[in-house]
């Protein structure tokens, strides 16, 4: 079995690409990426094609006023990267395409040599997403990002035209029910975590600590902070992880007193900022499945997190911790509370939390689960 990736990125496609390596079926990989950022993705050089137009195009974007990422100058560089990846695909018996990067690639390919297409969807279906996010534009009345009428309208016809849709939770699986998509042509792997990296490492103080990532309206940013402005909780501390989005800017200006922002940090150094924290909170609009969620069991944390993201097919009401209501401010002030008064409970939260993602949510159990599926689907093509 050969497989070929293209991503538009990096996502967690390199851990596929590193399980397929491992097991002998990777045929190559497609990123726009440069080399020097994927060095320590464990792929072999040889097997990666860099074409990295998309990146510069959206870097240049950067620069200038009133054009963001999730405007039509993404679709324009996913379009560029597509179309470089279709005039250099090789025969192989998979191709799996990151969504809104593969629609170019799929068709030439099957003009030229016998295969199966798997769409790579990491949320739920773009028209869900870009539901749930205008209407919390018209809630907030600002500008959000959101996905463009050319990104919808591509996607739209890349789930039409792949074989099969591959996504990493039940809530996603269950947008694309809901628009249409024959339950036949949806594959459902949940993604994994890398329990050496993240691990638990003894706490050196006795803060409660809040951490969140990803500081986002997406995320739910906005209704999180102000929990934490409205519980007032004495020593309490929260810790904002990632780059700033532009349209979080009034919100951290709002709540400038409530939070420390640590910035971007590197992959390999975030269990250690994981295990100062007492609890990890993820309250986002959508996210089709959050591996900052598993990172943050692993490394011991009990949880909070919205309905709209893929915790269900992972946390244990009340074992690991609690999913609640997106936008419910005031469960989740009563969850934070809970875990702020009862420091031993949520200790052992964050306990059970390390054994669930040990026994069934490593890189390894997802490599064993995506290469069956495949296997299968190879199989149908000879």
């Amino acid at each position: 079995m050969r497989v070929t990736i293209s991503v538009g990125g990096k996502f967690h496609a390199f851990r596929l690409a590193k399980e397929l390596e491992d097991n002998g079926h990777l045929e190559r990989i497609f990123t726009s990426y440069p080399w020097f950022s994927l060095k320590d993705s464990g792929v072999s050089r040889k097997k990666v094609t860099c074409l990295i137009a998309k990146e510069i195009v959206e870097k240049a974007s950067y620069k200038i006023p009133r054009l963001t990422t999730g405007s039509r100058v993404s679709s324009f560089a996913s379009n560029i990267f597509d179309w470089q990846v279709s005039r250099r695909i090789q025969p192989c018996d998979i191709f799996v395409g990151w969504s809104s990067f593969a629609l170019y690639t799929l068709r030439r390919a099957r003009g030229l040599f016998p295969l199966k297409v798997i769409l790579e969807r990491g949320s739920c279906h773009i028209e869900t997403q870009r539901d749930i996010l205008n209407e919390e534009r018209r809630r907030l009345g600002i500008m959000i990002s959101r996905p463009c009428r050319q990104m919808v309208e591509k996607e739209l016809l890349e789930y039409q035209e792949a074989d099969y849709i591959s996504v990493p939770s039940s809530l996603a699986k269950g947008t694309f029910l809901s628009r249409g998509i024959p339950e036949e042509k949806i594959i459902q792997i949940p993604l994994g975590v890398d329990t050496r990296c993240f691990r638990p490492i003894p706490k050196q103080d006795n803060r409660f600590r809040v951490i969140f990532v990803g500081p986002s309206i997406v995320k739910g940013l906005h209704y999180f902070l102000q929990a934490i402005d409205e519980l007032n909780l004495k020593g309490l501390e929260v810790w904002l992880v990632g780059g700033v989005v532009k349209d979080v800017i009034p919100f951290f200006k709002k709540y400038s007193t409530h939070f420390k922002h640590l910035g971007i940090i590197p992959n390999k150094d975030l269990y250690q900022y994981y295990s100062q924290a007492s609890l990890f909170v993820n309250f986002a609009l959508e996210d089709g499945f959050a591996m900052a969620l598993l990172e943050a069991m692993a490394c011991g944390l009990p949880v909070i997190c919205s309905e709209n993201t893929g915790a269900k097919d992972v946390v244990r009401e009340g074992i690991d911790g609690f999913i609640l209501p997106a936008r419910n401010t005031e469960a989740l002030k009563e969850k934070i509370t809970y875990f702020y008064r009862y420091p031993d409970k949520a200790k052992e939260m964050g306990r059970q939390a390390r054994l669930r993602v040990e026994s069934g949510f490593t890189w390894e159990n997802y490599g064993e689960r995506i290469i069956r599926a495949y296997s299968r689907i190879a199989a149908l093509n000879r």
